[in-house]
């Protein structure tokens, strides 16, 4: 299994009220500079969240929700002093709640 590492919030704040955008083309790009493989994903209406151990994060965020989901803790984190007004947690996948955190990804 993965531990996954998540800030979601509602698609109205992190997609038109925050610079997410630009944040995550800055990362992609720095990832390329870097020849990192990239290892955070833009989830729109998180499937994970309504995961049973997860129950609590999905009651506080507002719908409909986005996530940035990423094996990095320290990029999240980072993210979470970024923008803040954020939910952020963890979750381990594949399991039988989570087969496939990333179903709902965003593609460019």
């Amino acid at each position: 299994m993965t531990t996954y590492y998540y800030v979601a919030a509602s698609q109205k704040f992190l997609l038109e009220e925050e610079p997410l955008e630009e944040v995550l083309k800055e990362r992609t790009r720095h990832y390329g500079e870097q020849q990192k493989e990239i290892d955070f994903w833009l989830v729109k209406q998180p499937a994970f969240l309504e995961a049973p151990e997860l129950v609590a994060a999905n009651a506080q965020c507002p719908k409909p929700a986005v996530a940035i989901v990423s094996t990095n803790k320290q990029f999240i984190t980072w993210l979470k002093l970024r923008l803040e007004f954020v939910l952020t947690g963890e979750f381990e996948a594949p399991s039988a709640a989570i087969p496939d955190p990333l179903a709902s990804l965003v593609t460019a």
